[in-house]
């Protein structure tokens, strides 16, 4: 029969053939089509004849057809056929579909439907049959039967798409569902029905269908819809990171259900680089991914901006259209997530209403730690934007060429930050991916030579991170490193330092890196610039300290720990340690030859020894040896010759030029260090086998010392010929020469007084001697003081730099003020008589710590140990703290019979530079720090009490002193140790958690001062009222505290219209006639504008959040709901706001500063008000306090427009912006807003004459100022008309 059907078909007509079919019954037809295409013989010949013979004009024709169709597709899905022959099947269904009626189409495509909602498919193999019959229906234009309706075939199709999509997928089918909708011409609105179908059968698949399914979704969204899709992908794999998260952090028995975190990222990554290739061919998708995480940054970021978007926006970086603004995206993402961070932490209003949010640098750092999983595409993105981030926001250089680094003001927070994570995400990056290790290495390395004129101490602490993390593996980029070494000459000595140090566990695993180093810093030796000299020698110092020799102590901080793991070559084996013995004394040959070097060159020599012989005490014999031949050259050996030492030997004179060449009492500083601990530390050790020529030099060095303390004391200053008839002007060479003089004399004695008090033990007479080098100190110190004071220039920064140790300092002060040994108190008593000394061991006491805040460590031995300074810093506090708390500075000050500061003052003032510097650089051992102060403290005690605790005690006892001091009488009252008290009051409260009930007590204390005490003293009254601010925002809003005080400074200062009489509230004492204004009126005008900034951030975040709900539909029902308490906030703090600019624009404010910051508040408020008229429709509440205020602030203003004309445009085109949204918005919401509003007329100003002419008497110039005032008017954005109309009436 078969047979005969196809003969037919080849038949010219098809007459016969159509007689022959409509002669067979349907099922004979189906039973005949199966078995010809189960044996895979000629069905395909057997279709065409049937469809030749079944022509769709005839009505049997196409009901043939539909039973062909519809037996053809269950042989396909029935998965009996052949591959061939079923594609061969489908080949030819579809090309005919398009031939059907169209009420066979769409029954066609119901059976479709109804068999993929039933999930009866067997193969899917049938659905490419699916979008062919689609198009073909959209084509019919003829009205349709469907449903109970007729439609036309496009609405047809729409209305089969939306059956397809509200009805349920098997999950074997949905690829390639999604597959077939690309093939099928859409509507956009289609296009959104499918991808949401699409969107929400994610979470029902497996993980490993999902990049499959993603593909074809964005193949489909070139038809529309990009967003939609991004948006639902992001989300997807946000919930899917979340879920990842709480599961591993969370219970172990979970692991059985959770997706191996492998997989996940693997399949992550998979995704982003279908996206990125997508991105590649269709330009917009990327412009909207860009624009979509654009817009989630303004309002709460948390719903598309997560490790996955990150991932992905690292990709797209590959692609050079979008790689400029995906970094300038993540940049503007990192800072403003730092400020956003910084301002929450800053404002307890804004903790209570927005909710902690996820930062933005923990998803990077997340993208680093995922990036394992062969996320090669994203490394490359990483490593760019960890440099982007060092380079915009690392340390800047400032003018006077010192860094801002050390500063740690808030505003620069947020950009430490940045550079810090930048360098978080380098390091991270380095240890994950071996393949990136060697261009990490190389860029850091570039930025180190080429920088060298801007601040890197950054990239040389990531350096030294990277190093130190994998030595062994960093041997492999060894010819980097080595041709960084030959830039060292042309490199400031800080950045050589700094390289050197990074580098350092380096030379200890590879020899040729070692071995080239030495050559260049030996070059460097003999190079014509002083700075290269300097750096060969801080090189080779280096050296010295870290290769130590066999024998030699250990020491608790001997070398720079190396990553232990890695560095096995054993530096201390026998051999290795013979090797660095010939090693360093090479080195000390070639050091020997610096000391006929400049006298900077020495200096850092003399500087660096005692640091070596610390670590590598075997070089002892030979650093003694060149320091004792060094110090002969300049010693006077007869014991009669007064002074001992040569000065006129150790100053060069060519020509003119008078300097420096031997800075002699660095030399003896070091000798005495050396000494010090070659004594307490070798010799007790070598005395079994003490060699007497050895001792030699040790009994030499004690000895000169010895002799020279002996004759400084006999030297009188005309010995030095530095007495006060000498000249010390900088401006004669004899002058200069005195000053060097005078400066080594002073330097020796301070050597002196250590030298002398260490080798003591507690004699009278050395402290007889000790006495006496002061004394002698002191009448040079004073010499050089009176001569600068007659108009001279204060001579060399020297005299900033005292030459004893912080270990000294703080030895000698607990020494003076805490020791109470019974057998000490006679020799000690030398000492406490004199009251100049102790006041200056204080005062040296408080330049160290100043130093320390300034530059992060000390001058002298153990300066950079940051252990040892925090525990001298420790006990220096201790003793400053008992001596300011025993005897107070009022006590003192009554039997004071000299001039300058008391010791407590002193005390007072090293407490308050302790607090600072400790918070600063010692940030993580507070709790340490505050136990080390507590005397009554016990060892022993078990119970750990918390640093709340701890620094509640502590400024309970200068609250004491404070209220002390307002309790005194007016005269008594010492402004500045009032200010310090303030000062380390609000340094303390930092360390107070503000939840804490502490915390509570120190406002509460805080507020009642001011309330209570009135000092007519500005700057301590702005200190006090600082720190109530800085206290209260971190309690609550301080809205109601600036209300209260504006009406107190309105009480004090009266009212603007001379006729009213103002009532005085009196709220704070602190606030009266002399603090009102400027002082009072300029901190609360600075802390409105931060309540401004906080409203205004809120406002934009709102603004932010609207939008993205205007883009998904589901929030739409309960848009306003969740911002209801924080729309509610806005408008409280804006309504007290108002009342307290009321108050103040009515006050007689002095003309200046203050008026000048209350107009610019005033239209920083009116922009606010704006912005939130133009985001709600809730504001009308405000616009009834909005209008009093309104006309007073521009009275006032205008009153005062001759004085201060310019910021005074801009607040009236703020005030008439506010008034043009406030119309627009009375007419949307239906709501009269305006009925408390007179529209302003006060462009027109209005000036009362009798006042013009009396200004105009006091000042003849004001022609002058009327043109400069039109000239400011004229910036206004009004019409030219009403311009010179206003001027008219102006100067009518």
């Amino acid at each position: 029969m078969d047979q005969k059907i196809i003969s037919l078909a080849a038949e010219k007509t098809a007459d016969r053939l159509q007689e022959f079919l409509q002669t067979l019954k349907e099922d004979d037809l189906a039973d005949l089509l199966q078995n010809q295409a189960v044996k895979g013989k000629a069905a395909g010949a057997l279709l065409r004849a049937i469809f030749k013979g079944s022509p769709c004009s005839v009505e049997a024709g196409a009901l043939r057809r539909l039973k062909v169709y519809t037996c053809g597709i269950q042989l396909v899905e029935s998965g009996d056929l052949h591959k061939e022959v079923a594609s061969e099947i489908i080949g030819l269904l579809m090309l005919e579909a398009h031939n059907f009626p169209g009420p066979f189409l769409v029954e066609l495509a119901n059976e479709f439907v109804g068999a993929i909602q039933e999930g009866s498919l067997m193969n899917g193999k049938s659905l490419e049959l699916l979008p062919i019959i689609l198009t073909a229906l959209a084509t019919k234009k003829e009205n349709l039967v469907y449903g109970k309706g007729e439609l036309n075939g496009e609405e047809c199709k729409k209305q089969l798409i939306n059956t397809l999509c509200s009805g349920r997928w098997n999950q074997q089918y949905v690829i390639q569902l999604t597959s077939m909708f690309k093939d099928v011409p859409l509507t956009a609105e289609e296009v959104e029905f499918v991808m949401e179908k699409v969107l929400r059968m994610f979470s029902k698949l497996n993980l490993q269908e999902i990049p499959p399914l993603v593909y074809q979704l964005l193949v489909l969204s070139s038809k529309g819809s990009r967003k939609r899709v991004l948006e639902g992908i992001i989300a997807f794999f946000s919930e899917l990171d979340k879920q990842h998260n709480e599961e591993q952090s969370g219970d172990e028995l979970l692991d059985l259900v959770t997706v191996p975190s492998g997989e996940l990222r693997h399949v992550e990554g998979t995704i982003i680089l279908h996206i990125v290739f997508a991105i590649k061919l269709d330009c917009e998708l990327g412009r909207e991914l860009l624009k979509q995480l654009k817009a989630g940054q303004q309002g709460d970021f948390s719903n598309n901006i997560c490790p996955f978007s990150i991932a992905l926006l690292l990709s797209v970086t590959r692609i050079p259209r979008f790689e400029e603004q995906v970094f300038d995206l993540l940049k503007t993402l990192v800072i403003k997530s730092f400020k956003d961070l910084q301002l929450l932490q800053g404002s307890k209003f804004l903790q209570n209403l927005v909710p902690h949010r996820s930062c933005v640098s923990t998803m990077i750092l997340e993208v680093v730690k995922n990036s394992v999983h062969s996320w090669d595409h994203v490394t490359q993105g990483l490593v760019e934007l960890g440099f982007i981030l060092m380079d915009s926001y690392g340390p800047k250089k400032i003018f006077d060429g010192k860094t801002i680094e050390t500063s740690s003001g808030l505003s620069r927070m947020p950009n430490q930050q940045a550079c810090k994570l930048g360098a978080n995400i380098l390091l991270e990056t380095f240890k994950i991916h071996e393949m990136i290790r060697q261009e990490i290495l190389e860029q850091v390395l570039n930025r180190v030579v080429t920088r060298a004129s801007s601040p890197i101490s950054h990239f040389l602490d990531l350096l030294s991170n990277i190093v130190m993390y994998a030595p062994l593996v960093l041997q492999s980029c060894s010819s980097k490193v080595t041709e960084t070494f030959d830039y060292i000459s042309f490199l400031p000595l800080q950045t050589v330092q700094g390289l050197l140090k990074a580098v350092q566990p380096l030379l200890k695993v590879s020899m040729s890196m070692r071995d080239s180093l030495i050559i260049v810093l030996r070059k460097a030796m003999f190079a014509s610039q002083l700075d290269a000299r300097k750096s060969a020698v801080a090189g080779f110092l280096l050296l010295l300290k870290n290769f130590k020799v066999l024998g030699s102590l250990s020491s608790s901080q001997c070398s720079q720990s190396v990553g232990v793991s890695q560095v096995h070559v054993d530096v201390h084996s026998r051999y290795n340690s013979v090797a660095n013995e010939t090693f360093c004394l090479e080195i000390m040959d070639s050091l020997r030859r610096c000391l006929g070097q400049q006298a900077d060159v020495r200096l850092m020599l003399y500087e660096g020894f005692y640091d070596v012989l610390r670590r590598n005490s075997q070089l002892a014999n030979s650093i003694m040896q060149i320091l004792l031949s060094q110090l002969k050259q300049f010693y006077e050996p007869k014991s009669d010759v007064l002074p001992p030492l040569k000065l006129e030997a150790c100053i060069l004179t060519q020509g003119d030029q008078i300097a420096l060449q031997e800075p002699l009492d660095y030399l003896l500083c070091c000798i005495q260090h050396c000494l010090a601990w070659y004594k307490s530390r070798v010799m007790p050790l070598q005395q079994e086998e003490e060699e007497e020529e050895e001792e030699g030099f040790y009994q030499d060095l004690d000895d000169m010392l010895e002799s020279i303390t002996n004759r400084m004391i006999k030297s009188e200053l005309e010995d030095f010929e530095l007495d006060k008839s000498a000249d010390f002007s900088q401006s004669t060479g004899v002058g200069i020469k005195n000053n060097i003089c005078a400066f080594l004399v002073m330097g020796v004695c301070e050597v002196l007084i250590e030298y002398n008090f260490s080798i003591s033990n507690f004699s009278k007479n050395k402290f007889e001697e000790v006495l006496s080098l002061f004394m002698s100190y002191k009448k040079l110190s004073d010499v050089l003081n009176e001569k600068a004071g007659k108009g001279r220039t204060k001579t060399a920064n020297k005299t900033n730099d005292s030459f004893l140790s912080m270990k000294f300092v703080s030895h000698l002060l607990t020494a003076l003020f805490r020791d109470s040994t019974q057998r000490h108190e006679e020799s000690l008593s030398v000492l406490r008589s004199s009251n100049e000394f102790m006041r200056y061991a204080v005062s040296v006491a408080l330049q160290k710590v100043q130093q320390l805040k300034e530059t992060g460590h000390v001058s002298g031995p153990d300066g950079q140990n940051p252990e040892k300074i925090f525990q001298n810093l420790c006990d220096i506090t201790r003793v400053l703290l008992w001596r300011y708390t025993s005897i107070p500075t009022s006590v003192e000050e009554l039997g004071k019979k000299e001039k300058g500061k008391s010791i407590s003052l002193l005390c007072l003032e090293g407490l308050q530079k302790v607090f600072s510097a400790v918070q600063q650089f010692c940030q993580p051992k507070i709790h340490q720090f505050l136990r080390a102060l507590d005397v009554t403290d016990k060892e022993e005690e078990e119970v750990e009490v918390s640093v709340n605790e701890r620094a509640a005690f502590q400024i309970r006892q200068f609250q004491r002193a404070l209220l002390n001091l307002l309790s005194s009488q007016e005269e008594d009252f010492n402004s500045k140790e009032a200010l310090l008290l303030v000062t380390v009051l609000s340094s303390l409260s930092k360390l107070l958690e503000p939840s804490s009930p502490q915390f509570v007590q120190m406002l509460s204390w805080t507020s009642k001062i001011c309330k209570e005490y009135s000092w007519e003293d500005a700057s301590f009254c702005k200190g006090l009222m600082n720190l109530l601010f800085s206290l209260h925002v971190l309690y609550k809003s301080p809205v109601t505290l600036l209300r209260d005080l504006s009406q107190d400074i309105h009480g004090q200062l009266g009212d603007i219209d001379q006729d009213v009489e103002v009532e005085k509230t009196n709220h704070f004492a602190m606030v009266n006639l002399r603090t009102a204004a400027p002082t009072v009126c300029l901190l609360v005008l600075s802390q409105a504008e931060k309540v401004l900034e906080e409203v205004d951030w809120l406002i934009t975040r709102l603004k932010g959040q609207v939008s993205q709900e205007i883009i998904s539909e589901q929030a739409s029902s309960q848009a306003a709901l969740p911002n209801h308490p924080v729309e509610k906030a806005i408008i409280m703090q804006l309504g007290t706001l108002l009342t307290f600019f009321h108050e103040l624009v009515q006050t007689a404010l002095p003309s200046g500063s203050c008026v000048d910051a209350l107009l610019k508040d005033l239209c920083k408020m009116y922009t606010i008000l704006t912005a939130l008229v133009r985001y709600n429709k809730k504001s009308k509440s405000l616009t009834h306090t909005g209008e009093k205020e309104k006309t007073a602030a521009v009275a006032t203003a205008m009153a005062r427009v001759l004085r201060e004309t310019k910021p005074i445009p801009n607040l009236i085109f703020a005030i008439e912006q506010y008034e043009k949204f406030l119309i627009h918005l009375s007419k949307k919401s239906k709501v009269n807003l305006m009925q408390h509003m007179k529209l302003s007329t006060s462009r027109d100003f209005k000036i009362k004459g009798n006042i013009l002419d009396m200004v105009l008497r006091e000042d003849e110039g004001d022609e002058d100022d009327e043109g400069t005032a039109s000239e400011h008017r004229g910036q206004n954005k009004e019409p030219a008309k009403k311009k010179r109309k206003k001027e008219m009436k102006c100067l009518s």
